[in-house]
Protein backbone atom coordinates (compact mmCIF):
# COMPACT_ATOMS: atom_id res chain seq x y z
CA UNK A 1 0.00 0.00 0.00
CA UNK A 2 1.20 3.33 -0.88
CA UNK A 3 0.10 6.94 0.35
CA UNK A 4 1.14 9.86 -2.50
CA UNK A 5 1.08 13.56 -2.48
CA UNK A 6 1.21 15.97 -5.49
CA UNK A 7 2.95 19.21 -5.20
CA UNK A 8 3.11 21.52 -7.72
CA UNK A 9 6.18 24.09 -8.21
CA UNK A 10 8.00 26.52 -10.15
CA UNK A 11 11.79 27.13 -11.03
CA UNK A 12 13.42 30.53 -12.32
CA UNK A 13 15.89 30.73 -15.03
CA UNK A 14 18.31 33.70 -14.57
CA UNK A 15 19.81 33.40 -18.38
CA UNK A 16 16.39 33.87 -19.82
CA UNK A 17 13.75 35.06 -16.92
CA UNK A 18 11.61 32.22 -17.99
CA UNK A 19 9.76 29.98 -15.74
CA UNK A 20 9.12 26.48 -15.66
CA UNK A 21 6.44 24.55 -14.07
CA UNK A 22 7.07 21.30 -12.11
CA UNK A 23 4.34 18.68 -10.86
CA UNK A 24 6.25 16.17 -8.00
CA UNK A 25 4.08 13.21 -7.44
CA UNK A 26 5.47 11.32 -4.24
CA UNK A 27 4.38 7.67 -3.53
CA UNK A 28 5.19 6.65 0.17
CA UNK A 29 5.20 2.96 0.83
CA UNK A 30 3.21 1.92 4.14
CA UNK A 31 3.20 1.36 7.11
CA UNK A 32 5.45 4.18 7.69
CA UNK A 33 9.04 3.09 7.67
CA UNK A 34 8.37 0.38 5.34
CA UNK A 35 10.80 2.09 2.29
CA UNK A 36 12.20 5.17 1.10
CA UNK A 37 9.80 7.32 -1.28
CA UNK A 38 9.68 7.58 -5.01
CA UNK A 39 9.84 11.04 -6.19
CA UNK A 40 8.21 11.33 -9.73
CA UNK A 41 9.26 14.82 -11.28
CA UNK A 42 7.45 16.18 -14.29
CA UNK A 43 9.23 19.09 -15.32
CA UNK A 44 7.95 21.76 -17.75
CA UNK A 45 9.16 21.69 -21.40
CA UNK A 46 8.68 22.72 -24.96
CA UNK A 47 7.02 19.61 -26.24
CA UNK A 48 5.44 19.02 -23.00
CA UNK A 49 2.86 20.19 -20.51
CA UNK A 50 2.69 20.57 -16.75
CA UNK A 51 0.02 23.23 -16.26
CA UNK A 52 -0.20 25.77 -13.35
CA UNK A 53 -3.85 26.04 -13.56
CA UNK A 54 -6.64 26.85 -16.43
CA UNK A 55 -7.70 26.32 -18.97
CA UNK A 56 -6.06 23.02 -18.41
CA UNK A 57 -7.10 20.95 -14.89
CA UNK A 58 -4.30 20.51 -12.11
CA UNK A 59 -1.80 17.57 -11.82
CA UNK A 60 -2.53 17.44 -15.62
CA UNK A 61 1.02 16.51 -17.06
CA UNK A 62 1.51 14.80 -20.96
CA UNK A 63 3.37 15.69 -24.25
CA UNK A 64 1.70 18.70 -26.96
CA UNK A 65 0.60 15.73 -29.31
CA UNK A 66 1.00 12.57 -27.38
CA UNK A 67 0.45 10.83 -24.30
CA UNK A 68 -1.52 12.59 -21.07
CA UNK A 69 -2.23 11.35 -16.87
CA UNK A 70 -3.61 13.46 -14.53
CA UNK A 71 -1.69 12.96 -11.12
CA UNK A 72 -5.17 13.27 -9.18
CA UNK A 73 -6.64 9.96 -10.51
CA UNK A 74 -5.52 6.96 -8.74
CA UNK A 75 -5.47 5.02 -11.98
CA UNK A 76 -2.53 7.35 -13.28
CA UNK A 77 -0.46 7.03 -9.79
CA UNK A 78 -0.75 3.04 -10.03
CA UNK A 79 -0.02 2.82 -13.65
CA UNK A 80 3.29 5.26 -13.15
CA UNK A 81 3.99 3.11 -10.06
CA UNK A 82 3.47 -0.07 -12.13
CA UNK A 83 5.90 0.94 -14.68
CA UNK A 84 8.37 2.33 -12.40
CA UNK A 85 8.51 -1.02 -10.45
CA UNK A 86 9.05 -2.98 -13.63
CA UNK A 87 11.38 -0.87 -14.41
CA UNK A 88 13.13 -2.06 -10.87
CA UNK A 89 12.53 0.39 -8.06
CA UNK A 90 12.73 -1.10 -5.27
CA UNK A 91 10.21 0.44 -2.50
CA UNK A 92 11.73 -1.56 0.38
CA UNK A 93 14.91 0.06 0.07
CA UNK A 94 15.16 3.17 2.50
CA UNK A 95 16.22 5.88 0.85
CA UNK A 96 14.07 8.47 -1.52
CA UNK A 97 14.63 8.00 -5.14
CA UNK A 98 13.50 10.81 -7.73
CA UNK A 99 13.08 9.38 -11.55
CA UNK A 100 12.21 11.99 -14.30
CA UNK A 101 8.32 10.82 -14.61
CA UNK A 102 8.78 11.83 -18.73
CA UNK A 103 10.80 8.38 -19.00
CA UNK A 104 7.66 6.56 -17.40
CA UNK A 105 4.91 8.39 -18.83
CA UNK A 106 4.14 6.69 -22.50
CA UNK A 107 4.08 3.23 -20.78
CA UNK A 108 1.51 4.21 -18.06
CA UNK A 109 -0.53 6.25 -20.41
CA UNK A 110 -0.73 3.03 -22.59
CA UNK A 111 -1.11 0.82 -19.52
CA UNK A 112 -4.28 3.71 -17.84
CA UNK A 113 -5.56 2.70 -21.73
CA UNK A 114 -5.09 -0.85 -21.79
CA UNK A 115 -3.48 -0.51 -25.00
CA UNK A 116 0.32 -1.80 -23.36
CA UNK A 117 1.87 -3.54 -20.29
CA UNK A 118 3.65 -1.31 -18.02
CA UNK A 119 6.96 -2.39 -19.08
CA UNK A 120 6.80 -1.33 -22.72
CA UNK A 121 9.07 1.51 -23.67
CA UNK A 122 9.25 3.57 -26.61
CA UNK A 123 13.09 2.89 -26.54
Amino acid sequence: MYLWTLRHSHSHSVVDNSRTCCETLTLYPQPAGAGGPLRIVFAGGSDRYVPGGAPLGSGDVGYIRGASLNLHEPGAVRALLDVALARGWQPEVRQAVEIDGWSLLEAAAAARAGTAGPADSED
